[in-house]
């Protein structure tokens, strides 16, 4: 990654906007959409930044002064001077999607986002408040971490009751209560990668490293595969142990690497 991606609230918060006319337009739309409060260069309470002048002399002068209070700024249309930028998004909240391209090709983010908002369903939104709602509940059915991560992961599984990609009514989540079977046990699952390329990567292999607790792996699977692993999955070079840890274990191999 050549930045970090994170979601700031910024509700009741003021932002520093610079500039006047389109660009600035359309970064004062952004911030009061997400609840912020655009104030002037003088404020001193803020701690986010944009400047949106096409003057590129002046604006770098702006943004200069800014960033020597201590500020994040982003200066419009010059990613090369931006602290952060700001990326596609695809809004059904709580649920946002954001892509972004680190200032590369605010095209390239755009046809993404095009692309991903004909396949997120309106319901996706009130299916993630439900999910919220039902967080007690969801905690006295199934009372430990783990168990309760897996029980959701088949539910959020292609063609699960709780499929982001579907569509949902009201009482789907109370429904999947009722009738949700009880995660898998311990497993081990072993993976004959096709190739050394995440392009390569089955849509059933994807989705396990999403879900996976452990990742064991040949010592010659890159890392831009691993990289597919949840965060939090552990990873280990080697093979797995026997008998397997608490979760869902992987073993990745790469057969083609082995002659």
């Amino acid at each position: 990654m050549d930045q970090l991606p994170i979601f700031v609230n910024l509700k009741g918060r003021n932002v520093i906007l610079v500039g006047e006319g389109e660009m600035a337009d359309a970064k004062r739309r952004l911030i009061e959409r997400a609840g912020g409060i655009c104030v002037n260069a003088d404020d001193r309470d803020a701690r986010l930044a944009f400047v949106a002048i096409a003057d590129e002399d002046v604006a770098r002068v702006s943004a200069d002064g800014l960033k020597a209070r201590g500020l994040l700024v982003n200066v419009v249309d010059r990613p090369e001077i931006c602290d952060f930028t700001t990326p596609a998004i695809v809004d059904r909240t709580p649920v946002l999607v954001a892509v972004g391209t680190g200032g590369a090709s605010a095209g390239v983010a755009k046809a993404i986002r095009q692309r991903i908002e004909t396949l997120l369903p309106e319901t996706l939104g009130p299916l993630a408040n439900a999910i919220a709602d039902a967080r007690g509940a969801i905690r006295v059915r199934w009372p430990e971490g783990p168990q309760r991560r897996r029980a959701l992961d088949q539910g959020f599984a292609a063609g699960g009751l709780l499929d982001p990609f579907g569509n949902h009514t009201a009482n789907t989540v109370t429904h999947w209560l009722d009738v949700a079977q009880e995660p898998k046990g311990d497993r081990i699952i072993e993976i004959a990668l096709l190739s050394d390329s995440p392009d390569d990567l089955t849509l059933r292999t994807a989705r396990l490293l999403g879900e996976a607790d452990h990742v064991f792996h040949d010592a010659d699977v890159p890392t831009a595969i691993l990289n597919r692993a949840r965060a939090d999955a552990v990873r280990h070079a080697g093979a797995p142990p026997v008998p397997a840890p608490e979760g869902l274990s992987l073993f990745l191999r790469l057969p083609l690497a082995h002659g």
